[in-house]
């Protein structure tokens, strides 16, 4: 059984891995789908230092992954069911091998939130995305809605302007909260239509995406747009369901850590976007599984 297991293969996680990797310690990495995160989704890079112009999400993840490998990271497929700290370990349950290990990081990330409105379900996948990246290319010559103000929206929204006709920007505030350079490229793009003060009810449609229910927030009154797509960009949920009760969370449910990227629980770390912290870059993941790593490997060389 390896020392540490690190859970979670995004930027964090690979980091994590290398830097473990790379200082001899016996470490294994699971990841229930890709490594990479949800960086794999992102179609360009452009605030990664070293990389002047861009790197694509996925070059860059597939370039993490490749250095860790390299240091003879050990990658496995599998998903965590739960964890349990025992007396002298801490016991993983994975959903093909179970694991007792010394010490974990936990890297887990977060999901895209809902907006949990009628239709969002039922026509996920049929006009509904969290992702532009992975769908925007269906969506070409078509009119689709952009619900968000933040950089992620602000971002997918530029993206989608390659296939669609027409990006309608729904926010329900009168200004974005995306930084500057995004505000002024979405502002002077010509097929960009912003739609203020306005928070969606219900996504129309039979067996795909026709229309999306806005209410206005100034007038009180709803109408319809008349779209084929609804991409949804409203912010991020943790994935610490299995960690209820074992570590400490905050109230939005990230992991509570200190600057050592230590948990209430001894011998669990935590590192990237599953923290509770104030910015979630690739930048800032990267730093944090870099911390968690030498944490961890000073904790279990007895220091």
């Amino acid at each position: 059984m390896p020392e540490l297991l690190i859970i979670g293969g995004g930027p964090a996680g690979l980091t994590a891995g290398l830097y473990a990797a790379r200082a001899k310690l016996d470490c294994l990495l699971l990841e229930r789908l890709s490594p990479g995160g949800q960086v794999l989704t992102t179609n360009w890079v452009e605030n990664y230092p070293g990389f002047p112009g861009g790197i694509g999400g996925f070059d860059l993840m597939d370039r993490m992954r490749t250095q860790a490998e390299e240091f003879g990271l050990k990658i496995l497929s599998e998903e965590v069911k739960l964890i349990r700290p025992e007396t002298d370990a801490i016991f993983v349950q994975g959903d093909s091998k179970d694991y007792r290990v010394r010490a974990v990081i936990l890297a887990m990330g977060a999901s895209p939130k809902k907006l949990n409105i009628p239709g969002e379900t039922e026509l996920t996948g049929k006009g509904v995305s969290y992702c532009a990246t992975c769908d925007g290319f269906f969506f070409r010559d078509q009119e689709v809605a952009v619900i968000g103000g933040g950089d992620t929206a602000i971002e997918e929204a530029l993206f989608l302007t390659r296939f669609a006709s027409k990006v309608y920007v729904i926010h329900r505030r009168d200004r974005l909260r995306a930084i500057r350079i995004l505000q002024e490229r979405a502002l002077a793009n010509e097929k960009i239509t912003f739609m203020w003060n306005r928070i969606p009810l219900e996504i129309k449609g039979d067996n795909t995406v026709e229309g999306i229910v806005l209410r206005d927030l100034i007038e009180g009154k709803s109408s319809e747009l008349r779209v084929q797509g609804v991409f949804v960009f409203i912010g991020y949920s943790p994935n610490t369901d299995i960690l209820k009760g074992i570590v400490e969370l905050d109230e939005q449910g990230f992991v509570i850590t200190n600057e050592e990227m230590e948990t209430s629980q001894r011998g669990i770390y935590a590192a990237g976007d599953i923290r509770s912290k104030s910015l979630r870059q690739i930048s800032t993941a990267v730093g944090d599984g870099a911390v968690a790593a030498y944490s961890a490997l000073r904790y279990l060389e007895g220091y």
